[in-house]
Parts: structure tokens; sequence; C-alpha cells
């Protein structure tokens, strides 16, 4: 049994090239570079006049520590791993067998997440997630299935430590929504979810046929960045139509149940956005002008166009479309999608939130291209 020892230590040495790569890839160096810069500006005596610019600051260290301290855990991993393969080796003990090989997929795993990170290099990768979703054509089946699209990216967001806030929801007629909003918060958390933008679709039989019938169903989910506070976008009064109604839905204790929850309707464009979660009908008011810059914004670099005013009719780019993958329960089990061809058996795990493999497939595409 030694030879699975030697056969990892073989592995594990070969991997010193990959993780040498993976640091300049990463510029690690110019990384230490750039931390001792700027906290060298947090001593300076005004650093705190401005509080935003020295809380973007501080969240700029951060990320950057975070980066560094990643790739030197994952260096130190590896040659702890060696070390102990060659201890093992030596002693002609199998005992470390089991941990040396668990290590080794541990590490490989932590490279890929590293090398998958370096091409979320877009303008607005680093930024949070504002997602959306709406269930097409079919009723309560497919108000369910969004629910179920609600339920697994919040799963999702929470497996990877993000900050997922509940901001908009309205309820199904009988289960499910027929809208519903989250923000996912945390570093290139738009940058990986991009990809999800589309329709979804659910082959299953539906719950809620008595016949037992196999029932085919859509959803979109909307992904797009939250921008910081845009001074360049200018939106009219006049072409708001404001309107305030009772929260309602999944937030339980999160949710205030008062006439304190704003909607708003962009008439030039038909965008609709809302806000149910924050405290005042004031706070929420601000949140959802803030999604609406967001929204047109996104439109806007995503149409190359020159000016927010050029945003017409904006309902004929978010109707429904082909779908990006199909989730199928029945006859049997298997999530596909149909930009990459990636495809998972595991429906439960998906369903759970487990779709990296998916996200990662669509960047490793759109890098090759």
């Amino acid at each position: 049994m030694i030879i699975q020892l030697e056969e990892a230590k073989y592995k594990l040495t070969g991997f010193r090239d990959n993780i040498k790569e993976l640091g300049s890839a990463l510029r690690i160096d110019q990384l230490k570079t750039d931390v001792a810069a700027l906290e060298e500006e947090t001593l300076s005596a005004d650093f705190w006049s401005d509080q935003e610019k020295s809380g973007k600051t501080l969240r700029r260290i951060k990320q950057m520590k975070d980066k560094i301290e990643s790739y030197e855990k994952l260096e130190a991993k590896l040659e702890d791993t060696i070390a102990l393969a060659e201890l093992a080796i030596e002693e002609n003990d199998e005992s470390f067998i089991e941990e040396v090989e668990s290590s080794v997929v541990e590490i490989e795993k932590e490279e890929e997440k590293q090398r998958i990170e370096i091409l979320l290099s877009g303008e607005y990768d680093r930024n949070n997630a504002i997602v959306s979703f709406h269930p097409g054509a079919g009723g309560t089946e497919a108000q369910d299935w969004a629910q179920m699209l609600y339920r697994m990216y919040t799963r999702w967001g929470e497996r990877h430590g993000y900050n997922v806030k509940l901001v908009d929801w309205l309820d199904g007629d009988e289960a499910g929504l027929k809208s519903a909003t989250i923000v996912i918060e945390g570093e290139n958390a738009y940058g990986y979810l991009k990809s999800e933008n589309g329709v979804h679709r659910l082959v299953r039989i539906s719950p809620f046929d008595a016949s037992g019938r196999r029932h085919t169903s859509f959803a979109s989910v909307e992904v797009m960045p939250e921008f910081d506070d845009d001074d360049s976008i200018v939106i009219n009064d006049e072409d708001l139509e404001i309107t305030a109604h009772r929260s309602s839905g999944a937030g339980g204790q999160h949710i205030n149940k008062t006439d304190s929850a704003i909607r708003i309707v962009h008439i030039p464009t038909g965008i609709v956005v809302g806000c149910q979660t924050e405290r005042s009908q004031l706070q929420n008011k601000e949140t959802a002008l803030k999604m609406l810059k967001s929204k047109l914004l996104e439109i806007k670099e995503r149409e190359k166009l020159e000016k927010i005013d050029d945003i017409k009719g904006v309902k004929t780019n978010i109707e429904w479309g082909n779908q990006i993958r199909s989730y199928v329960f029945m006859p049997y089990t298997l999530a596909k999608d149909t930009r990459t061809g990636y495809e998972d058996g595991n429906i439960q795990a998906v369903m759970d939130g487990e779709i990296d493999g998916f996200i990662n497939a669509y960047l490793k595409m759109n890098a090759a291209k």
C-alpha cells in the first residue's frame, strides 16, 4: 500500500509548478506591494475625513489580504502534505494514506477555485449581485419552480459565506412566488452569478396535479451587479410611478407587516422594482431607487448605449427566451446546461445550491473565447 503514498508524493511534487504559476497569475507579489501602499495611506491624518473613500480602501485592503492569505495557505498545505507523505514512506507507515490522499483532493479543489477567480476580470465582477426571480406561464406550478430557484441561490450564497438579503417578495396564488429579489453581498458575487442570468426549465411530476402528470415549467433568473450610487444616472421624478403597499411573504420577522413596502415603475422603460424589508417607507424607497439605477446602468452597459435615455421599451430585453439550463426530476434526474454542456445527475444536491460546476464551466467557456 506504500505505493499509494509514492503516487501521492509524485502528484504533489509535480503540483509545485502549478502553484507557482498560480501565484504569478494572481500577482501575489504585486498584491503585497499594493497592500503596503494602501496601509500607508490609512496612517495619514486626513484618511478618515472621507468616510466613504476610507471604507472602500479598507475593504480593498481586506480583499487583497484575503487573496494573499488563501494563496499562502495553499502553498503551505502543499508543502506540509509532501512532508507528511515523505515521512510516512520513510517510516513505512500506511496509517497516513487516507490523510495524504484527502489532502491531495483538497489541494486540487482549492487550486481550481483560486484559478477560477482569475477569470473574474470583468469591470463589475467584484460587485454584489442583485438576483430576481420571475415565474413563466403556468400558474402555481411555475410559481413553485420560481421559489425552488430562490431557495437554490440562497443556499449557494450561504454555502459560500455571502450575506443573502431578501429585498422584495410577492406571494404566489396558492404556493411559490410571483416575484422575489435578493441581494447577495460579498466579493465576486456578481462575477460568479452572472452566468445564471436567463430562463431555467423544470420537468417533473407536478405535486399540484391530482392526475400525477408530468409538467414542464419555466422561470427566469435575472442577475445584475449592484452599483455604487452613481451621480451620472439622473432619474426624473415625473418618470416614476411610486406606490406603497403592505409587505407580505417569506420574510418572516424580517418583513414588516405595515404599508411601508414600496413598488416603483420607471414609466419610460416599464421596469418595475420593489423593496419591503427596510424599517421605513423612506428606506424602502431609497433601496428600490438604488436597484432601479443598477438595472438602468446594467442595461446601458449591456446594450452599449450612449446614455440612459436611450433605454426604451426594455421589456423586450427581459421576456422569455431559450432556456440556459434544464432540470429534470422525472423520468430520470439530470441538470444540464444548454450553453456549456455541463451536467450533474445529483439533482437534489443541485437544488441545495451545489451549482459551482455549472458556474465554473461557464467562466472557463467564456475565457476560451
